[in-house]
């Protein structure tokens, strides 16, 4: 991790870590926690394989959905790891990303208590990295790691 260029992330939640790892491939699952509530989400694509596509769209209304994320699968090591980037869109076309450029690799590891998840963003320059904070990389990114968090951790509850 490079704190110049780097934003990061860890919880662990309390459900096994191929509870999580679907809740992150299964499309029907990513819709539920991919966005920030009260925002909805759309799966168009999640080809969760390295060159696969990631698209999703964003509604805060549940009628329009606009693009939120286009990119491409880099790494998928299932059920432990998965790298995306937004530079380049899911039909493998060169992308210039709003509001940043980045890659983010999500590692799921083994923890007493379940599964430790852990974020790594990383992006090209200092400056895009500020951006990202300042647009709330933190709360946003946060937000939806307790949404698949209450989603995993109610997959197992009895």
């Amino acid at each position: 991790m490079d704190p110049d260029l780097d934003l990061t992330l860890e919880r662990v939640i309390r459900a096994p870590r191929e509870t999580v790892w679907r809740a992150w491939t299964d499309p029907s699952q990513l819709a539920r926690w991919w966005v920030p509530a009260p925002s909805r989400c759309r799966v168009d694509r999640l080809e969760p394989r390295p060159g696969g596509a990631f698209v999703t769209r964003l509604s805060d209304d549940g009628a329009g959905f606009l693009p939120h994320t286009d990119a491409c699968f880099l790494v998928v090591d299932e059920p432990e790891r998965i790298v995306f980037t937004n530079a380049i869109d899911g039909t493998w076309r060169p992308a210039a990303p709003a509001p940043v450029a980045m890659t983010a690799a999500i590692a799921l590891e083994e923890h007493p208590e379940g599964t430790r998840y852990r974020v790594l963003v990383r992006h090209g320059d200092p400056e895009s990295r500020a951006r990202h904070e300042k647009l709330g990389f933190l709360e946003g990114w946060g937000s939806v790691a307790d949404q698949l968090t209450a989603l995993a951790e109610r997959t197992v509850s009895p």
